[in-house]
C-alpha cells in the first residue's frame, strides 16, 4: 500500500490590493487576469517541495486572502484507499511487466540508475510506463527531503480546507490518471525513457527546477522543458499541457462571467508559452498582467 500510494502521489504525480506596477523581487510567477468586475490570479506551483521552504510572498498571501474560492488541478485530499484503487486501475499492468515494454536501450539505462538509488527493479516492474516515469522524475527531489505533502498545491489545499475557503478543482484524480492511461503505449514508453535518459545523462544546459521556480524564471522553463516536449513529443505535449490548459481556460472564462476574486494554483509549466494559461486568457480578451 505504501509503495502504491507513493506512486500515486508522484503521478499527481507537476502552480485593488495587488496592483503591483513592477516585479520588485524574484518570486514564483503569478499573473492577474481581470475584467470590469472579476479578478483571477494565476499562480504557477511546484507539486514537490522540501519542508520549510519560504515560497509564500505578501503578494500571494494578499491574493489568497481576497479569493472567494481557490482552484487546483485536482483534490489532494483523497484517502490512501482511494489512491490505491485508482493506481490499481490506471497505473498497474499485471499482464505485461515494464521490462517487456522498454527498448533494450531504455532497460540498459534503467538498471544502473536503479542500482545507484538502491531500488529493486521489481518495485517498478508492475507499473505502467507513465506511473514509473512520474516516480522517477520526482525521486531526486524526494531523496533530498522534498515531498508532495509539502509542495505548494498540498500546502495551500490544507490551508483553504482549514479555513473553510471554497475549493474548486479542474479535474478529478480519476480523470488525471485516465488521461495518462489513455496515452498510446509508445508515447508512455517514450516519456519514461526520456526521464531515464535525462537522469543518466543530464543535459549540459539543464535547469534547476526549484531554483528557477523560486526566482520566477519562466523564461528558462520554456526553451528547456516546454518547447522540446512540443517539438519532439507532440502527443505528450498535447495531452499533458495543451488540451488541459484549453479546458481550464474555458472553465475560467465561464467564471469571469460572474464577479469576484479567484486564486488558481496549478503547475508552473501550465503558465508557459502560447498555450499557457496567461496567454490563453489574454487571447480571450481579458487584461492579463504579471504581478510577481
Amino acid at each position: 500500500m505504501r509503495r502504491i500510494r507513493a506512486a500515486v502521489l508522484a503521478a499527481i504525480a507537476a502552480l485593488g490590493a495587488l496592483c503591483a506596477p513592477a516585479l520588485a523581487i524574484a518570486a514564483p510567477a503569478m499573473w492577474r487576469v481581470r475584467d470590469a468586475d472579476s479578478e483571477i490570479y494565476l499562480f504557477g506551483t511546484m507539486h514537490v517541495l522540501p519542508a520549510g521552504l519560504k515560497w509564500r510572498t505578501p503578494l500571494f498571501d494578499q491574493a489568497y486572502a481576497r479569493a472567494d474560492q481557490v482552484w487546483f488541478e485536482t483534490d489532494m485530499r483523497a484517502s490512501p484507499e482511494t489512491l490505491a484503487a485508482l493506481m490499481a486501475k490506471y497505473g498497474v499492468d499485471t499482464d505485461r511487466p515494464l521490462t517487456q515494454k522498454l527498448t533494450s536501450k531504455g532497460l540498459d539505462d534503467l538498471k544502473p540508475l536503479l542500482d545507484r538509488r538502491k531500488v529493486a527493479l521489481e518495485r517498478l516492474d508492475h507499473l505502467r510506463p507513465w506511473a514509473a516515469a512520474m516516480m522517477l522524475s520526482v525521486a531526486p527531489m524526494v531523496q533530498k527531503g522534498a515531498s508532495v505533502r509539502t509542495g505548494a498545491d498540498a500546502t495551500v489545499t490544507r490551508a483553504a480546507a482549514a479555513e473553510a475557503k471554497p475549493i474548486r478543482t479542474f479535474e478529478t484524480l480519476e480523470e488525471q490518471m485516465r488521461m495518462f492511461a489513455q496515452l498510446p503505449e509508445s508515447v508512455e514508453v517514450q516519456y519514461l525513457e526520456d526521464v531515464i535518459a535525462e537522469q543518466v545523462r543530464p543535459p549540459k544546459n539543464g535547469v534547476a527546477l526549484q531554483k528557477a521556480w523560486m526566482n520566477g524564471a519562466i523564461d528558462k522553463l520554456a526553451p528547456l522543458l516546454v518547447k522540446p516536449m512540443r517539438r519532439n513529443r507532440p502527443a505528450l505535449y498535447d495531452a499533458l499541457l495543451k488540451r488541459r490548459n484549453e479546458a481550464w481556460a474555458e472553465a475560467l472564462g465561464e467564471r469571469m462571467q460572474g464577479s469576484g476574486v479567484d486564486l488558481v494554483n496549478v503547475g508552473a509549466l501550465h503558465m508557459v508559452g502560447d498555450d499557457g494559461l496567461p496567454a490563453l486568457m489574454a487571447a480571450r480578451g481579458y487584461e492579463v498582467t504579471r504581478v510577481q
